[in-house]
């Protein structure tokens, strides 16, 4: 049988079952990955910056279809107001709170506008909290970023209390009673273009993004090459098997008996009794 499994013509065979199954697993895989990727969200346009009073309201929440689009304020740094957001990275989609204890801080200022308004501004993030990029530049300032819907005060795990002059979260309904002295703009933005210039590193914020819808046919696409390779495996076990068969066939005489098999019966013996009478 190992003769017959190891000839050149099924050797060949076994070695095109590997061959297509290889192929046709990475096909598989490759259309599964598309699939995967469909789902994942897509860049948006990214329109020119507007002035954040026209999206960040004073009457509702910031909603998410203007979440990381450019804006500009123009006012005055509130220092005395200025407060720090515990345990950050310098990426305002990392986790926070008692996930990224002791990476950093956010500098976290009220910028007064012209209107008597003021908006949350994300000036860029420090290691400690004694840097001396905690400075609150003065005069009127411009400054370009992205807005980002405020986060829930319980968005992170916190560590404990934190000390005075220290925050979790960048939350509306929290800093409205930090900062009492008038009207707060929802949400908050975060700097990419200050001036002037910090020495505090810039918090990384993600350009605007719209829902990917997934592409179904790619997911049949990958069923359907892993169908492919069993039906690989189903005919490569027929052609083995009637090799096999075939062999044995022949190691047999036409007649069904062995070929090399012993004499049906002895070569002598008694004569009939009727020849004898």
């Amino acid at each position: 049988m190992l003769r017959t499994l190891f000839s050149p013509r099924l050797v060949a065979l076994h070695l095109l079952l590997v061959g297509v199954l290889v192929s046709f697993l990475l096909l598989g895989r490759w259309q599964l990955g598309e699939f995967e990727a469909s789902g994942r969200p897509l860049a948006a346009s990214d329109p020119a910056p507007v002035a954040v009073a026209e999206l960040a309201r004073l009457d509702g929440h910031t909603g998410a279809d203007v979440a990381g689009r450019l804006v500009t304020a123009q006012g005055t740094y509130d220092a005395k107001a200025q407060l720090l957001v515990a345990d950050r990275e310098p990426d305002v989609s990392a986790p926070g709170g008692r996930v990224a204890s002791g990476r950093g801080f956010w500098l976290l200022t009220p910028l007064r506008l012209a209107d008597g308004t003021a908006v949350p501004i994300v000036r860029g993030w420090i290691p400690t909290a004694t840097d001396p990029a905690t400075a609150v530049p003065e005069g009127t300032v411009t400054v370009t970023g992205r807005l980002r819907p405020a986060e829930q005060t319980d968005a992170v795990q916190r560590s404990g209390p934190l000390p005075t002059g220290q925050v979790a979260t960048v939350s509306t309904s929290e800093l409205i009673n930090l900062w009492p002295d008038g009207r707060l703009r929802s949400g908050f933005v975060v700097a990419t273009d200050p001036a002037p210039s910090s020495t505090a590193k810039p918090v990384a914020v993600p350009a605007p993004t719209v829902g990917g819808g997934l592409t179904w046919r790619n997911l049949a696409y990958a069923a359907q090459w892993w169908i492919f390779a069993i039906f690989a495996v189903f005919m490569w076990y027929h052609f083995v098997r009637d090799a096999v068969r075939e062999a044995r066939t022949g190691e047999r005489s036409p007649d069904g008996s062995q070929a090399d098999g012993p004499a049906a019966g002895p070569a002598d013996g008694p004569a009939p009794v009727a020849d004898i009478v």
